[in-house]
């Protein structure tokens, strides 16, 4: 098994941890605030950690790899590193959508490439140094960071009630 396969299979056992969450909070009536709380005042919220993992992997398979148009280009400048989370909280669904999506949009980039290719930074990356490789594994350390985030701010929600 190569590279790219293993990490593929990396990727996919994140994102079983990620939708676990997202199911947790699915399970309660009060889902959408859920999604919306913050552990404190200019925190990011939960939904805002998750929309993020789709964003950021939705920009990573188009522009900055292949320099073509993302998906989701309403949800990109409100939950791309650097923003500050908003308090219009998208639904269990959208998020779902979104982390599916860009999910297959990126599996569907990285799968482009051989092994030989690794070393290859594409031109949108240059200025980062970052090649295929290096994005694989940023990816593979991205969503368990943010998840993370969600699940700790989950068990804070938790503790307060």
């Amino acid at each position: 098994m190569g590279i790219i396969e293993t990490t593929l299979k990396i990727w996919e056992f994140n994102r079983q941890r990620t939708l676990g969450t997202l199911d947790e909070i699915a399970s309660h009536a009060n889902a959408t605030e859920i999604l919306g709380w913050r552990p404190g005042p200019g925190r990011a919220h939960i939904a805002w950690q998750l929309v993020h993992v789709g964003v950021t992997e939705e920009l990573f398979a188009t522009e900055r790899i292949l320099e073509t148009s993302p998906a989701f280009a309403d949800l990109i400048p409100r939950f791309k590193g650097g923003s500050t989370p908003d308090d219009d909280i998208p639904n269990v669904d959208t998020i779902r959508t979104v982390l599916n999506e860009s999910r297959e949009h990126l599996r569907s980039t990285v799968s482009k490439f051989q092994e030989s290719e690794l070393d290859t930074v594409p031109e949108p990356l240059r200025e980062r140094n970052w090649s295929i490789g290096k994005v694989l594994q940023v990816m593979a350390w991205h969503e368990p960071h943010h998840q993370g985030q969600a699940h700790i701010t989950l068990n804070l929600w938790k503790a307060q009630q």
